[in-house]
């Protein structure tokens, strides 16, 4: 995509390398489905950057493209791979909390900003390029590096950002981390300003599980927010991290500690006959051993695409106003063709997925 000499402009000329075996891909996120793709099926291994799609439909094509080339799809939720993540969805799932109830996953607020007035395009930047498979637009900075995931077009602001990282764990505790909600309903709690960053700074989404769980993913509140929250949040919850509430206790991880309702719910250890999950305390490190190994990843393509579709959905959710009911098994929405629409986006020719 960077017009510079002695460097590749375009990622399948440095994928038809055969010296290449293995791909980490940290491009924008509208572009990591086509990249995954086309390296998957040049035969490469694939370590990508969360989040791992742009849209639900990307993820059921990359699915099946990962199983049908059998290569290796890591997806960087890296918090799988952390013992204090793993031990809390564990207790969880052995009920040390007595049977789940709520789960409340807590992200930082997003940006907001703007009008954005259009510039020239800096000399070393293909921006028809960078662009894509979206929309054509004027180069506007904001839109590029570093603030791009604050634009619809290109991601989907937070929420498909550290909700990426939070509802994978969400998931993980719930065990559903192959299968999803079954009814979404969003909230916009502080509206875009024209003209500029198009995601929601401060939002709260609702869901609901099959197995009775209640789960809410909302933005952390500040002296600008005063309305109140679906729910009753206790301080706990305003921390960014995740807290899994139990008929018996409540657990709250983040990555930067492990508490509970009373010490002894993470301090007793597990018996021998509890259910344990797959072991990994390095991701990066998890990724290699299986392009070795040739197992599945501690987040492998399947779990990845369904972490992400959870934020996919509280996006749609959002967008639209209104609750919304997904069939996880069939991956689409029920008698709902307004929210059916969000699945799949249109791609800009030339870009698609016969492109790569």
């Amino acid at each position: 995509m960077f017009k510079a000499e002695g460097k590749y402009s375009d990622f399948r000329q440095a994928m038809a390398h055969k010296g290449v075996d293995v791909v980490i891909n940290a491009t924008p996120d509208h572009w990591h489905t086509l990249v995954n793709i086309h390296a998957l099926r040049a035969g490469k291994d694939v370590y990508s950057e969360k989040p791992l799609t742009l849209t639900i439909d990307e993820g059921k094509r990359l699915v099946a493209v990962a199983r049908e080339t059998k290569r290796v799809l890591q997806t960087g939720s890296q918090q799988r791979s952390s013992p204090r993540f793993r031990l809390a969805c564990e207790l969880v799932r052995n009920g040390r909390i007595g049977k789940l109830e709520r789960i409340v996953t807590i992200l930082p607020t997003g940006l907001s900003g703007g009008p954005f007035a259009p510039k020239p395009v800096p000399a070393d930047l293909d921006w028809n390029f960078w662009q894509g498979q979206t929309a054509e637009v004027e180069y506007v900075p904001e839109r590029c590096h570093m603030t791009f995931r604050f634009w619809y077009e290109y991601s989907g602001g937070t929420l498909t950002d550290w909700g990426a990282h939070h509802n994978d764990i969400a998931q993980w505790g719930n065990g559903t981390e192959r299968s999803g909600p079954v009814t979404i309903e969003g909230k916009i709690l502080s509206e875009p300003i024209e003209g500029g960053y198009t995601t929601p700074s401060r939002y709260e989404v609702e869901y609901a599980y099959a197995n009775g769980v209640k789960q809410i993913c909302r933005t952390t509140p500040n002296e600008q927010f005063t309305g109140a929250p679906v729910g009753e949040l206790k301080k706990t919850d305003e921390r960014n991290g995740i807290r899994f509430e139990g008929t018996s206790g409540w657990i709250f991880v983040n990555r930067e500690k492990i508490e509970a309702s009373q010490p002894e719910l993470i301090e007793q250890e597990l018996p021998a006959s509890a259910e344990r999950l797959p072991v990994s305390n390095n991701h990066m490190g998890n990724f290699f051993e299986c392009v070795s190994s040739r197992k599945n990843p501690i987040c492998e393509p399947e779990i990845g695409h369904r972490s992400v579709s959870v934020c996919h959905l509280g996006v749609i959710a959002l967008r639209i106003g209104r609750k919304l009911h997904w069939d996880p098994a069939k991956e689409e929405f029920v008698n709902d063709a307004e929210a059916q629409g969000y699945v799949v986006r249109e791609m800009r020719q030339p870009w698609g997925y016969d492109a790569v």
